[in-house]
Order: structure tokens, then C-alpha cells, then sequence
């Protein structure tokens, strides 16, 4: 089994790639890769979307690879591979990001990406730090993750979903902040997974393991 990490200039890939590797020797998960190249994730068994910064820039960056989104698209949309996407690279599942300009996403799960608004002015933007996550529904990446397990978020903007049958879970920051997404073979995560101590692991595992 491969699992790809897509590299596009605009994630945090060293920190992410330990983490898959170390889970992927743990529980069996074959072979980790980092590239930039669409023929890699074409023969993926698995893929993982990371992202840092603004969307803009991220969707500017991850378009401007040549044939990777058609890549990712023909693997996830058609051939059902699954697929993580973190941080920016969750929001990119989205119909729309509006930080700074309105810029399409890839829409595959619909919904657009917002600013954050916490009902209490004292609470600052970006949402940075350890925050609880709050489950709203089971997923399989999620077995043995409860609501008060703890993840790490840097972000300013979060994914308001279409559907709320795709919100997995969310955080209080004084309202709600969605947390992960999914649909079928895919799910995101606004937190970074790699930094989340034993929570973060544990779905990198199920993830890898994962055989929706």
C-alpha cells in the first residue's frame, strides 16, 4: 500500500510525513512518499492534502502543479481513493474560500470557508493552540477519539459545511469552529493531526487503515 503526501510548496510536510511514517510502521500501512509529481498520486492507495497559509496562495500553488488536480480529481471523485486534507488543505475540499478574495475550491464537499467570529471579543483570531474536540457523529477515522480529546489548531478560517450531515466534529471557541469534515472516502481535518499527541496519531493510524 502507498500513501502520498502531496507536495505543492504549501504544507508542513516534514513534521506530517514523520507522523504517517512512524503510524504506518506501527499498525502495517506500507509505504509513505512525499511528491509533487500526478503520476505518484494517480498510483496512490491513499492521499493526504496538507496545507499552510492563506487559501488563496494554497489553491494558486496546488493548481500551478502540472496534472495534479485532474490527478486528485480522477482518484478521489472517480475511483473513490481515500483522501485526508489538513489544515488548508481541508478547506480546500470546500465550494468556496473567502479569505481575501472569493476563490473556488475543488468542491468536493460543499460549503465555504469563512472567517471566524467568536461571540466573545476577548478571544483572539487566529484560533491558535490546544482546543477540545467536540464528536458530532462516529467515523472510522475517528475509532477510539472521544469528545475532550484534544487537538492543535493555527488557523483564522474555518469550513462552514453545506450539509451537516458532513460536519464529523467541531470545537467551542466561544461558537462553534468546524473541526473535520467528511463524505464518503473523504475526510479533513482543520487541525493538524501530526501535532495532536496520542489523538492525532491514533486517526493518522485509522486512517491508513481505513477500508471505506
Amino acid at each position: 500500500m502507498l500513501t502520498v503526501l502531496v507536495d505543492y510548496d504549501s504544507g508542513n510536510l516534514h513534521s506530517a510525513s514523520k507522523a504517517f511514517q512512524r503510524m504506518a510502521q506501527e499498525v502495517g500501512g506500507g509505504d509513505v512518499l512525499v511528491s509533487a509529481r500526478a503520476e505518484d498520486v494517480a498510483r496512490a492507495d491513499r492521499i493526504v492534502l496538507p496545507g499552510d497559509g492563506a487559501y488563496p496562495a494554497c489553491r494558486r500553488a496546488l493548481g500551478a502543479v502540472d496534472g495534479m488536480v485532474q490527478a486528485l480529481e480522477e482518484a478521489v471523485q472517480q475511483r473513490a481513493v481515500p483522501f485526508m486534507g489538513i489544515c488548508v488543505g481541508m478547506q480546500m475540499l470546500a465550494t468556496l474560500g473567502r479569505e481575501y478574495d472569493d476563490v473556488a475550491g475543488l468542491d468536493w464537499i460543499g460549503g465555504e470557508v469563512v472567517r471566524i467570529a467568536p461571540q466573545d471579543a476577548a478571544l483572539k483570531v487566529p484560533h491558535m493552540g490546544w482546543n477540545d474536540l467536540v464528536v458530532d457523529r462516529p467515523h472510522p477515522v475517528l475509532e477510539g477519539v472521544e469528545s475532550g480529546d484534544h487537538a492543535y489548531f493555527v488557523h483564522s478560517y474555518h469550513f462552514l459545511v453545506a450539509d451537516p450531515a458532513h460536519l464529523v466534529a467541531h470545537v467551542d471557541y466561544a461558537g462553534p469552529v468546524t473541526a473535520i469534515v467528511a463524505r464518503d472516502t473523504i475526510i479533513g481535518m482543520q487541525f493538524h493531526p501530526e501535532k495532536s499527541q496520542s489523538a492525532g496519531l491514533r486517526m493518522i493510524a485509522n486512517f491508513l487503515r481505513w477500508r471505506p
